[in-house]
């Protein structure tokens, strides 16, 4: 139980518990910006015009690029199918 709540996901993407932690912490504090500069752009549509599409092509480079990095694991049997976020 305690593997599969804790440490599964992390290991089939080729991270430790932390390090997951990390990565996952640092997408949510640039959502979170993102999303900031979307509602003050949806107010005044000259600020922030390209904050929130930048942001989603930023993340989605370095999830993809994260996933080719390391092969990734599950159950101790390699899969060339990247597992999701």
């Amino acid at each position: 139980m305690f593997r599969r709540l804790f440490l599964d996901h992390p290991a089939s993407v080729g991270e430790t518990y932390f390090e997951h932690m990390g990565t996952a912490l640092g997408f949510a504090r640039a959502m979170l910006g993102a999303g900031l500069a979307c509602a003050v752009h949806a107010v005044l549509p000259t600020l922030f015009t390209r904050t929130g599409s930048s942001t989603i092509e930023n993340l989605h480079h370095r999830m993809v690029e994260s996933r080719a990095r390391a092969p990734c694991q599950v159950s101790g049997l390699a899969s060339s199918k990247p597992a999701p976020f």
